[in-house]
């Protein structure tokens, strides 16, 4: 299987097993200073059916099993619009990482889907909690910038973006 077929939309079907992943996913953040994060059990089981029936819950396969899940989407986010303070610099419409969950860490598995997000729009952003040093350390790697503190209702997050400004950059 190629890179470009590993990343597909997650089915109804998987939506048990995506769940343990995500909740798998609290446990270490949990463990490595992140306990805030996800702590209500984020997301719930009606969060990632409304993914689903969006279209915006994406998994990574690899030799037939889903090794990670994420949500991507093109667009605007609304907390991206109105609670932002900073400035982001990459133009509308962007691309949105949001809870992203890998199965097995140290593999380069979450670079691979931070990649093929940017790979379908060169305007992309994300964001995590101040205590996320993983998640702040993957979008690093990959190239994002933080720029931005995001306020939503749930508390501060560190908004981060990457923009390979070009005469044609769209999504």
């Amino acid at each position: 299987m190629n890179e470009e077929t590993r990343i597909r939309h997650a089915r109804p079907e998987e939506l048990a097993e995506i769940m343990e992943i995500y909740g798998a996913a609290r446990a270490f953040m949990a463990a490595n200073g992140n306990a805030e994060q996800w702590s209500d059990g984020y997301p719930q089981k009606e969060v990632l059916q409304e993914d689903l029936k969006k279209e915006r819950l994406y998994v990574y396969e690899e030799d037939g099993e889903i090794g990670a899940a994420f949500v991507f989407f093109i667009g605007e986010e609304p907390d991206y619009e109105t609670s932002v303070s900073g400035a982001w610099t990459s133009p509308k419409p962007y691309g949105v990482l949001h809870r992203i969950a890998v199965v097995k860490y140290g593999k380069g598995i979450a670079s691979k889907c931070l990649q093929w997000c940017y790979e379908q729009c060169h305007c992309m952003r994300g964001d995590t909690g101040q205590k996320n040093r993983s998640m702040q350390r993957l979008f690093e790697k990959n190239g994002f910038t933080q720029c931005a503190m995001i306020h939503p209702w749930y508390g501060e997050m560190l908004g981060y973006e990457k923009y390979e400004k070009k005469e044609s950059t769209t999504c």
